[in-house]
């Protein structure tokens, strides 16, 4: 169903360092919520299918987002992302890197591309 987001990011010391347990599913965190935090959702889901079986896995890219008051922290949560992906060999990628207009927040975004073997 939804890929394990939250326990990959949890698993990096640098990544609590930053945000503790700060991390929404659905683009969502609490409006009185401390920063910095991290933001995930669901982009896209393809099952990998076959003609024999039901299929046994899905490919499914999550975009997270990393949010910090300071442009500079915000680039070095954003790493500890990336650091925190690569050492599961899950993809990622750089696909936003904004200021917020309504929360004056900076925001890096990445794309991460994870393939969960789906429970028989």
């Amino acid at each position: 169903m939804l890929p394990p987001v939250y326990q990959t990011l949890r698993a990096s010391p640098e990544v609590v360092a930053f945000v503790g347990d700060r991390i929404g599913p659905h683009g969502k965190v609490g409006q009185d919520e401390t920063r910095p935090y991290i933001t995930w959702q669901v982009v896209s889901d393809d099952p990998h299918v076959n003609l024999s079986d039901p299929p046994p896995s899905d490919f499914t890219t999550v975009q997270i987002d990393c949010y910090h008051a300071d442009s500079k922290l915000v680039v070095d949560l954003a790493k500890a992302v990336r650091d925190a992906l690569d050492a599961e060999m899950i993809v990622n990628r750089l696909v936003v890197d904004v200021q917020d207009f309504n929360t004056q927040l900076y925001r890096i975004g990445r794309d991460a591309d994870f393939i969960t073997q789906r429970d028989t």
